[in-house]
C-alpha cells in the first residue's frame, strides 16, 4: 500500500483533439504519432517491412492489386515516370510506346572526353525525363560500342523540336566517355521506341486541375490538350478480367493484356484490333463498373471530336466490350455531360453507384439499362475536393478531403465533425493538394489521408478517422500511394525511395531498420480549477506489452508540470517501464517514485525500441494538493 493514499486513476477521453488548447482539453489527449486507438485506449501501429529489396523509378501514385485466372499475384504500380506490374517482388515495365522511328531516322553524335550523346531526331515529340529505347545501332568507332547505344535511356536535355541528349553508359549503368575515336553516327539502321511522355512529380503552379480563371473559355466548350509532362502524373487503373485498363490522368487511355506475357507493353486501346474509330483518346479517369462490365471514361474526348478533351464528359463502352464505343440503338455504349462545375475530379465507385465529384459538385451515376444505360444525379453543389485521390469508398458511403474541412456521403453529403481539423489544413501544402491520397486500413476500421505538411513539397503526415469509434489520430509518414489488404495479405504503401512496404507486419520501421518512435501526449491535469499546486511522488503505470517480440519490451513514461498555461514544463520525470515476466501473467514495473510539483501535469508515453508493442491501461498517480503558492 501507498501509506494509504488514496490514488488518482489517469483517464483519457479517446482520440486526439487539437480544436481545443491543451489547457481547455483536460482529460483529452493532444498530440501523438504512430498511435491507433483500440477499445479507447491508444497503442502503437504496427510496423511494416519491404516487399522485396527492388525497386521502381519514380514515385508511385497509384496502387492496383488483382489476380490472374492462374491465381498468379499482381500489383500495378504507376509512377510519374514509369507503369509496372509487380510480380514476386519484381517490376516488369509496361509503359506504352508512344512512337517507334523507321530504321535510319535516329543518328548519334559525340564529343571526345564527354559523356553526352547528342541524338538527332527530326519531330521527336520528347520531354526532358522520357525514356527512348535504341535498337539497330552501330559502334561510334571507340568507347561508345554498340551494347553502349543499344539499350534504354533517359533523355537528359530538349536541344530543339529535332534532337536531345543523353548520358552514355554501360549495361551496368557506369558512366562512359567517348574518346577520338567516336565520331561515326551509329549507321542506318537505328530504331528509338519513345515511351509515352513522363509527368511531373510536383504539382507546378497554374498547371494543375482546376489552375487558371474560374470561367476561361466559354460555357461548355471543349479544351485543347493539355501540354505533355505539365501536370503532376497520376494514374487511373482497373482489371477488365485478368488484363489492365490504364489511364495517365489527362493523357492516353491504354489496355495490357495479360496473356501477352510481363515482357510485353500496354497499348492505346484505340490501337487495339477490333476497336472503332470513336474509341477516346484521352481522360481523367478510367473506371470498369463492376456491377454491368462498362468501362467508363471520364472528363474525355467526344464521339464527333476524338483528340479534343472535354472536362465535363463521360463516355461508356458497349457492355462486356471495351472496343466499342460509338453508340447505337445495337449496343449500350454512350455518354453523358455534367452540367456542373468546370471539370470532373475523380469518380468513386460504391456498391450502387458511381459518384463523381467535379470542382464543386457531386453527382450520382447508376445503372438504368436500355435504352438510356446510364443516368446521372446532381447531389449537391458547393463542396470540394482537395485531389482526384482524395476520396475512399467504404461499403456505400464515401469519406474525402476537401479544401478545408472532411466530408462523408451517406445518401447525402455531410460534414465530418474533425477534432484535429485546425492542425491539419493550418499546416498544409495546399499547392500540392493533388497528391494528397485517401486510404482504407479495414482490419483497424480507418481511413487514412496521407498529405504534405506546409514544409514539404512531398507527403510527409497522416491524419485518421476510425469510423467505427468515431475519433481522429495523426502523425509522420512519407507514403505516395496505399492499397487496403484484400488480394494482398496486407495494406501495401509505396514509399518515397521507390519502396513498397507490407504494413501492419512486424513491429519495426522496415524502411530504416529500427524501432518505431511512437507516442501520445495527453492535455493538461489540474487539481480544482488550477489554483492549487499539486505534488506527485509516486506512480503505478498500467501497460501491458502482449505482441511484443523483445525479451525485455519498454516504454518510457513521462509526467510534466508547468506553472500556467501556455508556460514550458517546469519539472520532467521520464521513468523506464519494463515487462519483467510474461507467464503466467504479464508483470512489469510496478511502483514508479517521482518528485513533481506544478498546477497541472500532462502525462505522456513513448517508446523508440524494437521488436515492442504496447497499450496503455489506466495508470494511477499519488496526486496532493501542495498549496497555491
Amino acid at each position: 500500500m501507498l501509506n494509504n493514499v488514496p490514488l488518482t486513476k489517469l483517464q483519457f477521453r479517446p482520440g486526439i483533439v487539437r480544436e481545443l488548447t491543451s489547457y481547455a482539453n483536460e482529460g483529452g489527449w493532444f498530440n501523438c504519432d504512430k498511435i491507433r486507438f483500440r477499445f479507447g485506449t491508444p497503442e502503437k501501429l504496427g510496423g511494416w517491412v519491404k516487399l522485396s529489396a527492388a525497386t521502381y523509378l519514380g514515385s508511385a501514385r497509384a496502387l492496383k492489386p488483382f489476380v490472374a485466372l492462374d491465381g498468379s499475384h499482381f500489383n500495378g504500380v504507376g509512377t510519374h515516370l514509369k507503369y509496372y506490374v509487380e510480380e514476386g517482388g519484381g517490376y516488369n515495365d509496361i509503359t506504352p510506346i508512344r512512337l517507334t522511328t523507321s530504321a535510319g531516322d535516329v543518328t548519334f553524335s559525340a564529343t571526345n572526353g564527354s559523356s553526352t550523346i547528342t541524338v538527332s531526331d527530326t519531330a521527336h515529340g520528347a520531354i526532358v525525363n522520357d525514356f527512348v529505347t535504341f535498337s539497330g545501332a552501330a559502334s561510334l568507332g571507340g568507347n561508345i560500342t554498340a551494347a553502349v547505344l543499344n539499350q534504354e535511356y533517359q533523355i537528359a536535355s530538349i536541344v530543339n523540336d529535332n534532337s536531345y541528349t543523353v548520358a552514355a553508359k554501360d549495361t551496368s549503368g557506369t558512366a562512359v566517355s567517348a574518346n577520338s575515336s567516336d565520331t561515326g553516327n551509329g549507321g542506318s539502321s537505328v530504331v528509338g521506341a519513345y515511351q509515352i511522355n513522363t509527368g511531373l512529380d510536383t504539382t507546378v503552379a497554374g498547371t494543375g486541375w482546376g489552375a487558371g480563371l474560374w470561367g476561361r473559355g466559354t460555357w461548355g466548350s471543349a479544351s485543347s490538350l493539355i501540354a505533355v509532362g505539365s501536370t503532376l502524373r497520376l494514374w487511373s487503373h482497373d482489371n477488365f478480367g485478368e488484363d489492365l485498363i490504364i489511364n495517365a490522368r489527362d493523357a492516353g487511355i491504354f489496355y495490357w493484356d495479360k496473356s501477352t506475357g510481363l515482357t510485353s507493353r500496354a497499348v492505346a486501346i484505340s490501337d487495339r484490333a477490333g476497336a472503332d474509330s470513336t474509341t477516346p483518346t484521352i481522360a481523367k479517369q478510367v473506371l470498369v463498373s463492376d456491377r454491368d462490365r462498362h468501362v467508363i471514361v471520364f472528363g474525355c474526348d467526344p464521339e464527333n471530336a476524338i483528340g479534343t478533351q472535354d472536362p465535363l464528359l463521360i463516355r461508356f463502352s458497349d457492355q462486356e466490350n471495351p472496343l466499342v464505343w460509338q453508340s447505337l440503338a445495337t449496343n449500350t455504349a454512350g455518354d453523358l455531360r455534367l452540367g456542373s462545375g468546370s471539370e470532373i475530379v475523380t469518380a468513386v465507385e460504391t456498391r450502387q453507384q458511381i459518384i463523381v465529384f467535379t470542382d464543386v459538385s457531386l453527382h450520382a451515376m447508376q445503372f438504368l439499362g436500355p435504352p438510356f444505360t446510364f443516368g446521372i444525379n446532381l447531389v449537391s453543389e458547393n463542396i470540394t475536393i482537395v485531389g482526384p485521390n482524395a476520396a475512399k469508398s467504404i461499403n456505400d458511403a464515401i469519406y474525402w478531403m476537401g479544401n478545408d474541412d472532411f466530408y462523408v456521403y451517406t445518401g447525402r453529403v455531410q460534414t465530418l465533425p474533425c477534432s484535429v481539423k485546425d492542425y491539419v489544413f493550418s499546416d498544409f501544402n495546399a499547392a500540392q493538394g493533388e497528391k494528397v491520397f485517401a486510404a482504407l486500413n479495414s482490419s483497424f476500421s480507418e481511413v487514412w489521408w496521407f498529405y504534405p505538411s506546409s514544409g514539404s513539397d512531398e507527403i510527409d503526415r497522416y491524419v485518421v478517422f476510425d469510423y467505427q469509434q468515431q475519433l481522429w489520430f495523426f502523425g509522420t509518414m512519407a507514403r505516395t500511394a496505399w492499397v487496403d489488404r484484400g488480394i494482398n495479405d496486407f495494406p501495401l504503401a509505396a514509399g518515397t525511395d521507390g519502396i513498397l512496404y507490407q504494413h501492419e507486419l512486424g513491429l519495426n520501421d522496415g524502411q530504416n531498420d529500427t524501432g518505431l518512435d511512437s507516442f501520445i501526449e495527453s492535455s493538461q491535469i489540474d487539481i480544482g480549477d488550477g489554483e492549487n499546486f499539486s505534488f506527485i511522488r509516486r506512480m503505478i503505470p498500467d501497460v501491458t506489452f502482449t505482441g511484443s517480440v523483445s525479451d525485455s519490451p519498454s516504454v518510457n513514461f513521462i509526467l510534466q508540470t508547468r506553472n500556467a498555461p501556455g508556460a514550458a514544463y517546469s519539472t520532467t520525470s521520464t521513468n523506464g517501464i519494463t515487462r519483467t515476466a510474461t507467464v503466467p501473467v504479464e508483470q512489469f514495473t510496478d511502483l514508479v517514485h517521482v518528485r513533481l510539483r506544478g498546477r497541472s501535469m500532462a502525462l505522456k508515453l513513448q517508446s523508440t525500441g524494437e521488436d515492442i508493442q504496447w497499450r496503455l491501461g489506466a495508470p494511477r498517480v499519488d496526486l496532493r494538493p501542495d498549496g497555491r503558492r
